[in-house]
């Protein structure tokens, strides 16, 4: 076993490439452009919706008041006629400053996790390949997986998904590497 606190140094140095190497995703590359399409009308929406004065927060429409209500007339007729979504409402900041330390933070507690997972199961001196397998099956799992379940609940376009999923694989590998470098030998 590998105690976690020795493990300090590729915690936060995965973390810190993980965050640069997602940044050039986003920033400079065309991968997510396609994710998220301008609806047509978004000025008619956005000036239907403003007077509602919407509070942040998810939500879903038609939405029943129980399960009894799902099967009613009433419901299945708002569902036929539809439209039935999602809707995500946040204040209007532009800022990315919190969610990009949010991010970081995310991969700092990745990389905590992958850390966890590696020292239990390994030694200081393990192979790194061994070091890599484990750190790196952690942090994809963290970083991929749960996105799933957006395709499969929520409808979020499989596409959106995959990209999601194959960034994830890239910072995993990333993580992995950095971990496997690292290693208490």
């Amino acid at each position: 076993m590998v105690d976690i606190m020795t493990l300090w140094l590729p915690i936060l140095l995965s973390a810190v490439i993980v965050f640069i190497v997602s940044s050039i995703i986003h920033m400079a590359t065309p991968w997510h452009k396609g994710d998220y399409p301008k609806l047509e009308s978004q000025d008619k929406v956005m000036d239907a919706l403003r007077p509602f004065a919407i509070s942040p927060g998810e939500y879903m429409l038609p939405k029943p008041d129980s399960m009894k209500d799902m099967k009613s007339p009433e419901f299945m007729e708002k569902m036929k006629k539809g439209p039935v979504g999602m809707l995500t409402v946040w204040t209007g900041s532009t800022s990315m400053g919190k969610p990009l330390i949010l991010w970081f933070l995310y991969s700092v507690v990745v990389g905590i996790f992958s850390a966890y997972v590696a020292g239990r199961a390994l030694g200081a001196g393990a192979h790194y390949l061994a070091v890599f397998r484990f750190a790196g099956v952690t942090a994809f799992c963290s970083y991929a997986l749960g996105l799933w379940q957006q395709s499969i609940w929520y409808h979020r376009p499989w596409g959106v998904t995959i990209r999601a999923t194959i960034d994830g694989l890239i910072f995993a590998l990333l993580t992995a590497g950095t971990f496997g470098w690292l290693w208490p030998r």
